[in-house]
């Protein structure tokens, strides 16, 4: 608190300039979406943008970020410090990393962060983590036995060098994709998209008079970290334990959590998790598994508190080295949200005592789609969809339907799909009945149906989950309805798939949970939810116990 003294701003004032903050790196990821060339990037928005002070610590993010990539990226951040010390930086230099152990867990994941100087100083970094549409590797991902089928792992060095790209570069990974112009001009995106960045914030720094962001990024983590203590100390201290289970891939996976709550500070264990897979890609390192823990909390606890490194300051994280969600190098790491994503889950059901109306259900989000091909002038094309299934209930509000958790991405349209890869979409529909039954209904899964729009075949991969183990429900509610891949009607296998012309393939996307006794619900509720076709009659009298007379 003498921090907060000494740096003298009063709550208006912070108010505003965290704000203008903000709003600068809404700008930015603006940028990134519209000058994108993926529609992993453009549409799905896999990315996210951070403002960092001079030592890495994040300070303000856009509104739209992913959650997970705004934890990882100012870790990554203090990483490439490590390599490239903050004297040897110049202006114009831009970094860049893809190691899944100093990154966000997987190569696809591009970390790119340009310093930002002013008034001869370096003052902070402008940062973006991005899901490039390729980085090389094996095509059915699942499988990958190492990292090194896994495609190009760059450590962190220089993209430019004082305003030079280095060319050498560009030309590796371009040799080392299947779709360089997708790749390169998503890289040059996001370096356009930081500079644009860097001018805003050195005008705010003008605006002001400022020689660097010291004192407010000072204010801004100390208060942020005193109102997360705050709100932690309200729970009651103890020890608090769950595990559940997961699909997995081949064979489930367990994933155990012990949560010990002391005052202000939170611990979570992993110990007695699954360990470490051999054989496929569904393994997590230490910054996914931090950043999809402290996730839940952020979300229940401090949901409207704009998110920034003092947040996290409650929270530390364990894991025994060589189990699923602390992987030893070089375990294949590309499928990792297979486990990262069931994380909230185990951390819910043990805080349920502790949380109560806060604690929400499992979702059925999110699986990935690539289409690959050739159109007719042999051009290569590679298209990205991230379909979501339907939110899990919380007590209080029904799930919302087709919508992403944890993570906030969004579906690539139909139309921008089509224009992208040479198929179509002959539906897109929400699932009747496929939310979890509850007092609170879990949101909707949707079926999108698939088929080729030439006779040139299309390489299709899906990567599912939650179709062994469906979204569960909370505090009573049922599980929601699980997910299937349907090729011509009949059950596809979880790997690549080749479709021809006449072909189609179904995807049922799976129901969030349900929240709350299914026998609660309210009647008026439960009636308009068969008058828009969300609930069969027969599922009101099923799964309802409801009376129809």
């Amino acid at each position: 608190m003498d921090a907060i003294a000494r740096d003298g701003f009063d709550a208006i004032e912070l108010e505003i300039r965290w704000t203008r903050l903000m709003t600068i790196m809404d700008e930015v990821d603006a940028a990134v979406a519209r000058t994108s060339f993926s529609t992993i990037v453009g549409e799905s928005r896999d990315f996210g943008v951070v403002m960092m002070d001079a030592q890495g610590r994040s300070i303000a993010q856009s509104q739209l970020s992913t959650p997970a990539f705004t934890i990882t990226l100012p870790a990554t951040c203090k990483h490439m410090l490590e390599t490239y010390p903050a004297e040897t930086l110049v202006p114009g230099d831009v970094l860049i990393t893809n190691d899944p152990w100093l990154g966000s867990g997987h190569l696809p994941d591009l970390t790119i962060c340009t310093p930002v100087f002013h008034r001869g100083r370096l003052v902070a970094f402008i940062g973006c983590v991005a899901h490039i549409s390729d980085i090389g590797g094996r095509s059915d991902y699942l499988d990958d036995k190492e990292l090194f089928e896994e495609g190009l792992r760059i450590p962190p060095t220089y993209l430019t060098r004082a305003g030079a790209p280095v060319e050498s570069l560009f030309d590796i990974i371009a040799a080392n994709v299947r779709v360089p112009r997708l790749v390169i001009g998503d890289i040059h995106a996001l370096i356009g998209a930081e500079r644009l960045g860097a001018e805003r914030l050195i005008a705010f720094l003008e605006d002001y008079d400022l020689a660097s962001l010291e004192g407010l990024a000072r204010t801004i983590l100390a208060r942020s970290q005193a109102a997360m203590a705050e709100t932690v100390a309200t729970l009651p201290d103890g020890h608090y334990a769950a595990s559940v289970e997961a699909d997995g891939h081949r064979r489930p996976i367990r994933i155990a959590v012990e949560i010990e709550i002391a005052g202000d500070r939170v611990h979570v264990d992993f110990a007695g998790s699954s360990p470490e897979q051999e054989d496929c890609s569904i393994n997590c390192v230490m910054n996914t598994t931090f950043s999809d823990s402290y996730y839940p909390f952020k979300c229940s606890l401090l949901p409207h508190l704009p998110n920034n490194e003092g947040l996290t300051r409650f929270l530390t994280v364990s894991a025994p080295s060589g189990s699923i969600f602390n992987t030893r190098f070089p375990r294949a790491v590309r499928a990792r949200s297979k486990s990262s994503f069931h994380i909230h889950n185990a951390i819910y059901a043990a805080l349920a005592p502790v949380l109560g109306r806060q604690v929400q259900a499992a979702s059925g989000s999110f699986w990935t789609l690539v289409a690959t091909g050739t159109w007719p002038d042999d051009e290569p094309y590679r298209a990205h969809m991230l379909p979501n299934g339907g939110k899990g209930a919380v007590n209080g509000m029904d799930g919302l339907p087709t919508i992403a958790f944890p993570y906030n991405g969004t579906i690539t349209p139909a139309e921008i799909f089509e224009n992208h890869a040479a198929v179509i979409i002959r539906c897109r529909e929400l699932i009747p009945d496929s939310g979890g039954a509850g007092r609170f209904r879990g949101g909707l899964g949707q079926r999108i149906v698939f088929e080729p729009a030439t006779e040139r075949p299309v390489g299709i991969f899906v990567r599912p989950d939650k179709t062994i183990n469906p979204p569960g429900g909370a505090l009573g509610g049922l599980a929601g309805r699980a997910g299937r891949i349907l090729l011509n009607g009949a059950p596809a296998p979880h790997e690549p798939l080749t479709l021809a012309g006449g072909d189609t393939l179904a995807l049922e996307l799976p129901g969030g949970g349900g929240c709350g006794a299914a026998g609660d619900r309210c009647a008026n509720a439960l009636r308009a939810d068969m008058d828009a076709g969300f609930v069969t009659a027969a599922a009101a009298i099923e799964m309802y116990q409801a009376s129809l007379e």
